[in-house]
């Protein structure tokens, strides 16, 4: 208790001594009787600590079996202000068979070649069931026009079954539909603001039929990573071995199969609780997302560029190694040469103007090339080229993945 005090009070300390040097010159802090070697040291402990603070299982990892399932239905949206299917053929025959539930039979039924109504849409509908949802819950729906319905505002979906893969009906969807677009239009001009041909109804559907969940199987309970990553499945099994050892194993890619230990059978879900709360570093892929409307570029930290020169219309980037010597004062009796990375961008423009732009200790990394980009007010096409051309040349080491 002694010990760990002291290392409490020498770390308090040392954060001490480090808020203080950045915060500028104070009284001189109590000693610690560390050299300034170990000082240091544990300084980079701590922020070591803090930079792979831990990211929970639940965060990464689903539970195999507990997943979402799909369904489907077509119905009708009725009271729709002239707005509705015009001449579809298929809208007029779910008139005509649905006015035949209800013992009305109009001409040209069940073709419904005798139908003609514009406020009456065609549409389908989907909606997601979550796992463990039980029967009379509420889920929402999304409804989207079929035939050539102009907008669902103001309509009403009618009972409309929705079925699953196995041609089951699992919810049943009713309900004003809701899509918060306006249109306006005159013989010679029209405004539209949102999509008019698409709704939705928040809680639209009551749920008929659960749907069955396994998560236990062979007395274990299999996670799957959301991103496929050798290194993060090697590291979720070491983290949970650490709370429950001997008890996990790396199946694959992104599996991992956890046994249930004796003291949680019968105790799964409490089990499964506790697993998702184990922490880990999990590793960070080398990756260049570019949206090319939008002009975006999105890179993770570990990206960089090699040294290498790229033209591209009016601009030519130049990524150069180099470096420095450091090496001690005369006289020095202690120290020895040291060369320091100093490598640098350059970006030239017709014409001759040449910027020389920030240099760099280590090797540029991707988003400093693409401030420099934007800056010189590159357009999103130039600079989708450029990264294209980086990448096939081998000097972007990442992936690059274009929208």
């Amino acid at each position: 208790m002694e010990r760990r005090m002291k290392k409490t009070i020498i770390a308090s300390l040392v954060l001490a001594q480090w808020f203080s040097a950045q915060a500028g010159p104070a009284p001189a802090a109590p000693s610690t009787g560390l050299d300034a070697a170990q000082i240091a040291a544990l300084r980079e402990q701590m922020f070591e600590a803090r930079r792979t603070r831990g990211v929970r299982v639940k965060d990464l990892a689903d539970v195999k079996g507990a997943r979402h399932n799909q369904l489907v239905g077509y119905g009708l949206v009725v009271g729709l202000n002239n707005t509705g299917d015009k001449d579809t053929v298929y809208s007029k025959q779910s008139i005509a068979n649905l006015l035949l539930r209800y013992g009305i039979r109009v001409p040209g039924a069940p073709d419904g070649t005798g139908v003609s109504s514009k406020n009456v849409a065609a549409v389908m509908v989907i909606a997601d069931i979550p796992p463990f949802v039980k029967n009379g819950a509420k889920i929402d729906v999304i409804v989207s026009a079929l035939g050539d319905a102009t907008t669902l505002t103001g309509g009403v979906l009618i009972q409309t079954p929705l079925l699953g893969a196995d041609n089951k009906v699992y919810a049943v969807a009713q309900g004003p539909v809701s899509n918060n677009s306006l249109m306006a239009a005159t013989d010679n001009a029209a405004v539209q603001v949102n999509h008019p041909t698409t709704a939705q109804i928040v809680g639209g559907a009551l749920v008929e039929r659960e749907i069955p969940v396994t998560l236990v199987k062979d007395n274990a309970i299999d996670f799957i990573l959301r991103e496929h990553d050798f290194s993060d499945t090697a590291r979720l099994a070491e983290a949970i071995n650490q709370k429950f050892p001997l008890s996990t194993r790396a199946v694959d890619g992104n599996t991992v199969r956890v046994e249930i230990p004796e003291d949680y059978q019968g105790a799964h879900i409490d089990f499964i609780a506790q697993v998702q709360q184990v922490t880990l570093a999990p590793d960070t892929k080398a990756r260049v997302v570019i949206n090319e409307r939008t002009g975006t570029i999105v890179a993770t930290s570990p990206v960089r560029v090699a040294a290498c020169a790229v033209a591209q219309g009016n601009v030519v980037i130049t990524i150069a190694k180099g470096g420095n010597v450091s090496q001690p004062g005369a006289g020095a009796t202690v120290g020895s040469s040291v060369t320091v990375p100093a490598d640098t961008v350059t970006i030239t423009e017709e014409g001759g103007n040449r910027r020389q732009l920030v240099p760099f200790r280590d090797m540029p990394t991707v988003e400093e090339v693409a401030t420099s980009l934007n800056a010189l007010q590159v357009s999103p096409r130039d600079m989708m080229a450029i990264f294209q051309a980086l990448k096939q040349a081998g000097a972007l080491k990442a992936e690059l993945l274009i929208k």
